[in-house]
């Protein structure tokens, strides 16, 4: 028992290792399709020099960073300063235990509370933008984690309640059960809750139209100013990888997750469908950026406030009497 016990913790101590590594890499090439999606769309060239095509860059790129000096502002508070990016890539990271991969595959498949459990992570993640403001002791910093802060508490309440329309149609709080229940993909039947969720996640991670936490025009850098180095780098890979968890979700929640034609035959082809919707959600993701213009911030509060809120409420209301009545 206790040869079989320490065998499990090893296998899943490289397991989480690797898996560590390849959203790391995931990431860092995520970077990589964005510059390139963007040159395409703006009839450019991107990043086509170092390696084939330009594969090598965000090798490149990291190493540029890992030899850059690490440095902590003699103003700052030094433990807080160097806990708040660990904290944000820590709280992205976790969040992808409880996303299956394919049917029975996941590090936290039997949790009931895996929902539950992305949304705390989420909030743990508002901690570190919060720290990275704070401790810097900087005005623009202070003011860029402000702003920060009050955008993914307002999209946070709204994302939230859109889910709460998933769900009441599957019964459960489970990722997994989430996926089996449907037989019909939920953005049908839930149309509202997805495209609040969807606009909610696109504010949560700081993207266009709402990047307002890194308005270079005005706030400087947002919230990391006074970072650099790896430090500087480590809240981008939070950003990136909240893009992949984000888009991950939206396809686990809405649109079926590893559903697809022959996984019954053959399980393995349901991380061949779910990474393919991935990575057309991921796409979108660069389109905007490529397309849409910033918002005002408070056009981007309002929006949150007044409309997206009011509206994820009627969705959960209509969602719970529909279901009383043909359930």
């Amino acid at each position: 028992m206790n040869t079989e016990f320490f065998i499990y913790w090893i296998v899943a101590i490289i397991g989480m290792f690797i898996t560590c590594i390849v959203l790391v890499l995931a990431a860092g090439y995520m970077v990589f399709l964005e510059r390139r999606g963007l040159a395409l769309f703006q009839d450019r060239y991107g990043p086509n020099r170092v390696g084939p095509f330009g594969l090598l860059q965000p090798i490149a790129d990291a190493l540029k960073l890992l030899t850059k000096e690490f440095f902590t502002p003699h103003f700052a508070d030094r433990w807080l300063y160097m806990l708040a990016p660990r904290l944000v890539v820590f709280a992205v990271l976790v969040s992808f235990t409880v996303i299956p991969l394919a049917p029975g595959i996941s590090w936290a498949s039997g949790l009931n509370i895996g929902l539950l459990l992305i949304l705390a992570l989420s909030s743990l993640h508002i901690y570190g933008v919060f720290l990275g403001g704070w401790a810097s002791h900087s005005q623009y910093s202070q003011l860029g984690s402000i702003r920060t802060i009050a955008q993914l508490i307002s999209y946070e309440l709204a994302m939230g309640l859109s889910l709460l329309g998933v769900v009441i149609l599957a019964g459960s709080f489970s990722i997994d059960d989430i996926i089996k229940a449907q037989t019909i993909p939920y953005i049908f039947l839930q149309p509202i809750g997805f495209v609040i969720f969807f606009l909610a996640g696109i504010a949560e991670t700081h993207r266009l139209p709402f990047d307002m936490p890194e308005a270079e025009n005005e706030l400087a850098a947002g919230y990391n100013t006074e970072y650099g180095g790896m430090a500087f780098a480590m809240f981008f890979l939070g950003e990136y990888l909240g893009i992949i968890l984000i888009s991950a979700l939206t396809t686990v929640l809405f649109l079926g997750g590893w559903h697809g034609p022959f996984v019954e035959d053959w399980p393995w082809l349901g991380a061949v469908w779910l990474l393919l919707k991935v990575a057309c959600i991921l796409f979108f993701f660069v389109w905007m950026r490529a397309s849409v213009p910033r918002t005002r911030y408070d056009q981007l509060m309002n929006f949150g406030w007044k409309y997206l809120l009011p509206l994820s409420l009627l969705n959960v209301i209509a969602t719970a009497l529909i279901c009383s009545f043909w359930l």
